[in-house]
Order: structure tokens, then C-alpha cells, then sequence
């Protein structure tokens, strides 16, 4: 049986997550964290969304549109069937209430 994978320690706006990671990945971890950080904080810091939860799922759809306009730029023109060609609220909008 193999061993489990060491934990390594990320902060998200001031609170520590123990992650399970394998070591040749925790340097991209510790990336992803502190880049997940700097959103939620950017968020936060406009004073337009209040709540950890919400901060973090505002967050997350602003990775994900990051994500997939970078997707566009690099699949042919023909391949970008999967993803719809814009997404239906823009960045940065505050969330339903």
C-alpha cells in the first residue's frame, strides 16, 4: 500500500486548509492558493459582496470565465462547440441577492 500524500498548509483570506498533495504538485498548489487568495481579497475588497461563500463563488466564476477565454484563444475556431460563446453575466456583477 503506498503512503498518503504529505499535507501542506494554504491560507485563504486569513484561514489556513490542510491540503493532501503529492509533492511534485505542491508548488503548482501553493500557486493556485495564493492566486485564489489575491481574487477572493479583490472581491471582498469592493465591498459589493459580503460572506466568505459568496466571495468564493464569484471567485470561482471569474477563474472560470479566465479559463475559458483562454481555452478560446487557443482551440481552433471549430472546437469551441462545448462552451457557449458568452456567458450570460459578466465579471465582476454582483451575485443575485
Amino acid at each position: 500500500m503506498s503512503e498518503p500524500n504529505p499535507l501542506i498548509k494554504v491560507q485563504i483570506l486569513g484561514k489556513e486548509y490542510p491540503i493532501s498533495c503529492p509533492e511534485e504538485e505542491q508548488h503548482d498548489l501553493l500557486l493556485a492558493a495564493r492566486y485564489l487568495d489575491e481574487k477572493m481579497r479583490q472581491i471582498r475588497n469592493t465591498g459589493r459582496v459580503i460572506g466568505t461563500e459568496r466571495i468564493a463563488v464569484m471567485a470561482a466564476l471569474n477563474i472560470a470565465h479566465e479559463l475559458l477565454q483562454a481555452h478560446r484563444r487557443s482551440v481552433p475556431q471549430e472546437a469551441q462547440g462545448e462552451y457557449p460563446e458568452r456567458p450570460a453575466r459578466g465579471r465582476g456583477n454582483r451575485p443575485p441577492e
